[in-house]
């Protein structure tokens, strides 16, 4: 979907499209930080 994006931007210089574009990128980053933490989280717990 980024890369979709980004060609529909580059070829339209629409800015809305940038904006979705860097919203999507945002909530990727999101998503994969909070990944991040859940496997630290399962990392750290002590197992019985």
């Amino acid at each position: 979907m980024l890369d979709f994006s980004w060609r529909v931007f580059s070829m339209t210089g629409n800015v809305d499209t940038y904006l979705l574009m860097k919203e999507l990128e945002r909530d990727s980053d999101e998503q994969f930080e909070q990944d991040d933490v859940e496997q630290g989280e399962t990392l750290d717990s002590p197992t019985h």
